[in-house]
């Protein structure tokens, strides 16, 4: 059964015996626990699991003409991992027909030695891009004209809340949050070093987390057919020779 914001508060309010509210917005000890129950929850399995659900594609950046570096856009989200830059060619095209040319990732150095200017008679059509910050890429060779990109990479999304009551996590790996949740909760109410001395509940949970990981992981490889022989096929025991 899909999970919400308020089922999972209620569901590890019945396991952890803490009252909703004071799960969500503490008492007179202490602030409610809650979002950063989820904050760990979430940051877990996004790290743990490469899914589809949290990849985005990029259109919205035009490059200039002699300039190496060019701004990513957060329209999407702050894009932690860029797997493809593709540009747009020729440049009065759009994304629906033009040419997609994919840059190779480079080194900053790399880039330096080989186009180490952004004079008019270096500038070209880029092969080469570099990642400098979160949010700045340089090209190589600089621009020569203000060509279209194709930026494709991961996200966060945006965090479960009562203002956003629903993600694809809680949608589809409603189990695997729930471990997730109880790893961190057990810690919390045992003040968290004590789990090195009675690690019994933390210890379940994780336990617990690690074996859901594992069949999410399977989902996930299948999801992108990077399953056996490069399918989207439930792995098989048997058929371990590559067949692709």
């Amino acid at each position: 059964m899909a999970q919400n914001y308020s089922t999972l508060v209620s569901e590890i309010a019945t396991i952890t015996t803490v009252t909703s509210g004071v799960l969500v917005s503490g008492d007179n000890n202490f602030a409610g626990i809650f979002d950063a129950a989820i904050d760990y929850s979430e940051g877990r399995i996004y790290r743990d699991l490469d899914l589809p659900a949290v990849r985005v594609i990029s259109t919205a950046v035009t490059v200039s003409s002699g300039v190496r570096q060019v701004s990513l856009s957060t329209a999407p989200g702050e894009i932690l991992a860029i797997e493809t830059v593709n540009l747009f060619t020729p440049v009065t095209a759009g994304s629906s027909d033009a040419t997609r040319i994919p840059l190779v990732p480079a080194s900053q150095a790399v880039i330096n030695a080989i186009y180490p200017s952004a004079a008019s008679s270096n500038c070209g059509e880029p092969e080469f891009f570099a990642r400098i910050t979160n949010s700045i890429l340089t090209l190589g060779p600089a621009p020569d004209q203000a060509y279209g990109t194709e930026i494709v990479g991961t996200i966060r999304p945006s965090a479960l809340s009562s203002g956003n009551s629903s993600t694809w996590i809680t949608q589809n790996l409603p189990e695997l949050m729930t471990a997730a949740t109880m790893v961190f909760m057990s810690g919390y109410m045992r003040d968290f070093g004590a789990q090195a001395d009675n690690p019994q509940m933390a210890q379940s949970w994780e336990n617990q987390y690690q074996q859901l990981l594992q069949s999410a992981k399977t989902d996930t490889m299948r999801m992108k057919f990077m399953s056996d022989a490069w399918t989207s096929q439930q792995p098989s025991p048997l058929a371990t020779p590559p067949r692709g």
